[in-house]
């Protein structure tokens, strides 16, 4: 296991039942106490987020898109699930002590150049084609693979084995078979 920078890492056996107790305990949040019939689908959290922003500077627009229905954008659980993975990512790496900025990630400007421009348009259109495909899908990966498979869905294993190997083909072609 590589080291970070500045820290000890997280064990992955530690951070794997860590996640595994806390996707239960997110099951049982969302469905019992929250009345949820599904647990997961932050993808639509992203499009309620620009709803909001837009609604600051043209909320009659907002309010007549039929995407938001007649309840119109509001902060709900999949928003704070969302906010909840960004804090937990950050106080997970200031705990391992690999908390760190930076632009430009060195796996990255090995294979493309230390350009801070080419990197944000990189990072954009990737953005761009996962939340496309989230959409296009009905949701994201967590919802269709991880959740599918805490429920023994066949559907969450096939997706998450495709998830993987797009992932794998992915990588090898970005990074030229280093990761």
């Amino acid at each position: 296991m590589k080291q970070q920078a500045g820290g000890r890492p997280w064990s992955p056996y530690l951070a794997g039942a860590l996640a595994g107790l806390l996707a239960v305990g997110s099951v049982l949040v969302t469905t019992q106490m929250l009345g949820k019939p599904k647990y997961l689908g932050a993808s639509t959290t992203f499009v309620r987020t620009v709803g909001l922003l837009e609604e600051s500077v043209a909320p009659k627009h907002v309010a007549d898109n039929e995407y938001y229905g007649e309840e119109g954008v509001k902060v709900d659980w999949q928003m704070l699930f969302v906010v909840g993975i960004l804090v937990g990512a950050l106080l997970a790496s200031m705990t391992d002590g690999s908390f760190k900025l930076e632009q430009v990630p060195p796996i990255w400007s090995e294979r493309f150049g230390t350009s801070k421009t080419i990197r944000a348009i990189g990072a954009m259109a990737g953005g761009i084609v996962a939340m496309f495909g989230a959409r296009l899908a009905g949701g994201c990966p967590s919802g269709h693979g991880l959740s599918g498979m805490m429920e023994l869905a066949v559907s969450g294993l096939i997706a998450l084995i495709c998830f993987m190997i797009g992932g794998v083909i992915t990588a090898s072609i970005v990074y030229k078979g280093r990761a």
